[in-house]
C-alpha cells in the first residue's frame, strides 16, 4: 500500500510541474501501468484530459492540440508496444515544432530484460527524435521532491521545439486507497505549492538581431517566400511584401491571400522563370513547401544571397543556397527589418499569375470532382473558422488551385508529411481552439486513421469533414510509377464507403453528387451545428489529370 501511494505522489509532482509550463491539455490512453499518472492528471483542477484507446491517434490529438494552442500537451500511456504507437507523432512535431511531453510509463529495472509481462526496453528508444530526454528512477522517498521537480524543470527549459520524453518506472502495488502517507515528503517544497512559477526558471534571451546591410538589401530585386506561418505573421509577411514591391510566393501553409494564385502552375511558364531570373535576393519566411513548381525553381534559382528565416533551428533548406539562416520570430524580425516602398520589380508576374487563374477556370467551371473542390475550397470554408488539410494529392491540389483568404488559419501535418494520424490531428485542432473547423483529406488517410472518428464525435463546434474518395492513393499517378503495377501496389484501391463508418461512430453523412450538393451539404452543417462526413465519390484519375494537363498548358505559354 506504501509503495502505491508514494507513486501517487511522484506522479502528482510530476503533473504540477508540468502545468508550471503551461500544459493544460493532458492525452490519456488506458493502460495499467501509467494508473498513478492517470489518477494524479485526472485529480488535478487545471488540466482538462483527453481520452482515446489508440495511442497512435492519441499521439496526434496531442499535436493537433498543441499546433492550435500554441502551448505544450503531454501525453500519458502505458509500458510496451502502447509507447511505440507515439513514434509518427513525435517525429511529426520535431519536424515543425509543436512542443509535446511524452510521460510513458514503464516497469522498473529488474522486470527488463528478463522475459516480464509487458517489459520492452523503453530507454532511448526515440533515438535522436526527441529533443530532450529523461529517465527517472523508481519512485522512493529517499530521492527528495526537489531533485524530482528540478530534473524535470530542466529537462523542459531545453525544449525550444519538438518532444521531450520522460520514461516513468513504476513498481506494484498501483492501486489503492489514498491513506495520507507521504505528505511529508511533498510539502518539503514548502510554499512553492502555492505559486505557479517552477522550482528551477530557465532564462533565454534570443533576440532578433538587426542585419546590418539591410538599408541596402532592400532596395534589390527581391523575391518573397511564404511557407509553414501562422494567421498572424501571414498577414504581416503580406503587408511587407506590398510595400516592399516584392512578389510574395505563398505555399497553402501561409494565410497571406495568395496575392499570386496559382503558383503551382504559373511557375512552369518560361515567361515567369525568366522574370525571376533577375532575382538578387530571396527571404523565405517558414519551412514545409508543398508546389512541386515552388520546390523546383527553390532549388535551382541563384540569387546573390537567400535568407531562411524561422524560430525553428536546423538549416530547412534542402537546396544548401548560399546566404542567411536567421533562427528568429517572423514578427519581431519583420519589426526589426522595415519595409521601403519601392515601385514592383516584377510586376509581370500577376499578368502570369491572371492567365493560370483563369485556365484553372475555364477547365473546371461546371465540373463536379476533386480538382473543382480543391478550387472552390474558399466558398466552403466557415465563417470565422479554420481549415485543415491531408496530405498526398489534396493538398497539392489546394494549394495549386484555390485562393485562400487572408488571415485565415490552416493547419497541416506538412513536417513529414505522413498520412497516419490526420483526423486526430484535426480532432486536437479543434478542441485547442473551438471553431467551427473544415477537414479536407482523402481516402486512404481517412481509412489510415479511421477510428480518430471516435474523437470527433466531441467536437465543440461544427465540423465538416470532407473524405475525397478517388479510391485508392492517386498521388502515384502524378509520379512515374511503373503502369503494370501502379494500381496493385502503389495506389491500391479499396472500393469501400465511408457511410458505414459515418454510421459506426454517429456522425451525419452526405454523398453529394455535385457542387451545388456539395455546398448545400456543407452550408446545413455551419447553419445547425454538430459533426458531418461528406463522401465525394469522384473520378480515381481526374484529379491527378487534370493539375498535369494545366502544369502543360502554362509550360507550353
Amino acid at each position: 500500500m506504501s509503495v502505491a501511494v508514494f507513486n501517487r505522489r511522484w506522479a502528482t509532482l510530476i503533473l504540477e510541474a508540468l502545468t508550471r509550463h503551461q500544459v493544460q491539455h493532458v492525452c490519456i490512453a488506458p493502460g495499467s501501468r501509467s494508473t498513478p499518472l492517470t489518477l494524479a492528471a485526472a485529480a488535478h483542477p487545471h488540466l482538462i484530459c483527453h481520452t482515446h484507446f489508440d495511442e497512435r491517434g492519441l499521439g496526434h490529438l496531442a499535436l493537433g492540440l498543441a499546433k492550435a494552442s500554441g502551448k505544450r500537451v503531454a501525453i500519458i500511456v502505458t509500458s510496451g508496444t502502447a509507447v511505440a504507437n507515439l513514434y509518427p507523432a513525435l517525429i511529426e512535431a520535431g519536424l515543425t515544432g509543436e512542443k509535446l511531453v511524452l510521460l510513458t510509463a514503464d516497469r522498473p529495472p529488474e522486470l527488463i530484460n528478463c522475459g516480464a509481462n509487458q517489459a520492452i526496453r523503453q530507454t532511448g528508444m526515440f533515438a535522436s527524435h526527441p529533443v530532450g530526454t529523461l529517465d527517472l528512477p523508481r519512485p522512493t522517498p529517499e530521492i527528495s521532491a526537489r531533485w524530482l521537480v528540478s530534473a524535470l524543470d530542466n529537462a523542459l527549459a531545453q525544449q525550444t521545439h519538438g518532444a521531450v520524453h520522460i520514461n516513468c518506472p513504476f513498481a506494484e502495488p498501483l492501486y489503492g486507497e489514498d491513506n495520507g502517507e507521504h505528505q511529508d515528503w511533498l510539502q518539503t517544497l514548502g510554499d512553492w505549492w502555492q505559486g505557479h512559477q517552477p522550482w528551477l526558471s530557465y532564462s533565454q534571451v534570443l533576440p532578433a538581431t538587426a542585419q546590418p546591410d539591410w538599408f541596402s538589401w532592400r532596395q534589390k530585386r527581391g523575391v518573397i517566400i511564404a511557407g509553414r506561418l501562422s494567421a498572424c505573421e501571414s498577414e504581416q509577411v503580406a503587408q511587407w511584401a506590398a510595400q516592399l514591391g516584392w512578389p510574395l510566393i505563398s505555399d497553402v501553409q501561409a494565410s497571406t491571400g495568395n496575392p499570386l494564385p496559382c503558383a503551382d502552375l504559373w511557375l512552369a511558364s518560361p515567361q515567369a522563370q525568366a522574370i525571376l531570373a533577375h532575382v538578387q535576393l530571396v527571404i523565405q519566411f517558414g519551412g514545409g513547401l508543398t508546389g512541386k513548381r515552388l520546390l523546383q525553381w527553390q532549388a535551382t534559382c541563384q540569387p546573390d544571397e537567400y535568407w531562411l528565416v524561422d524560430p525553428l533551428s536546423g538549416r530547412q533548406d534542402p537546396a544548401q543556397h548560399r546566404g542567411r539562416r536567421l533562427q528568429a520570430s517572423v514578427s519581431e524580425w519583420l519589426q526589426s527589418h522595415p519595409a521601403q516602398s519601392q515601385p514592383d520589380w516584377a510586376e509581370s508576374l500577376e499578368h502570369c499569375s491572371q492567365r493560370a487563374l483563369h485556365a484553372v477556370e475555364t477547365r473546371l467551371e461546371g465540373v463536379f470532382g476533386e480538382a473543382a473542390t480543391a478550387w472552390q475550397l474558399p466558398a466552403l470554408l466557415p465563417e470565422h473558422g479554420q481549415l485543415f488539410l491531408g496530405n498526398s494529392l489534396i493538398v497539392r491540389l489546394v494549394d495549386a488551385f484555390a485562393q485562400l483568404p487572408t488571415g485565415y488559419s490552416v493547419f497541416a501535418n506538412r513536417g513529414a508529411s505522413g498520412i497516419d494520424g490526420l483526423l486526430s490531428t484535426a480532432a486536437g485542432v479543434q478542441r485547442a481552439t473551438c471553431k467551427p473547423t473544415l477537414v479536407l483529406l482523402g481516402d486512404i488517410s481517412a481509412l489510415y486513421d479511421l477510428n480518430a472518428l471516435a474523437l470527433m464525435r466531441q467536437c465543440s463546434a461544427p465540423t465538416v469533414i470532407i473524405v475525397v474518395n478517388n479510391n485508392g492513393g492517386q498521388i502515384f499517378s502524378l509520379l512515374p510509377t511503373p503502369e503494370a503495377e501502379r494500381q496493385r501496389f502503389y495506389c491500391m484501391p479499396q472500393n469501400v464507403s465511408f457511410s458505414h463508418a459515418a454510421a459506426m461512430f454517429g456522425l451525419d453523412y452526405a454523398c453529394p453528387t455535385s457542387m451545388s450538393e456539395l455546398h448545400h451539404a456543407v452550408r446545413q452543417c455551419w447553419q445547425h451545428g454538430g459533426v458531418k462526413l461528406i463522401e465525394l465519390k469522384v473520378s480515381e484519375t481526374e484529379g491527378a489529370e487534370c493539375l498535369r494537363s494545366l502544369v502543360q498548358e502554362m509550360s507550353a505559354s
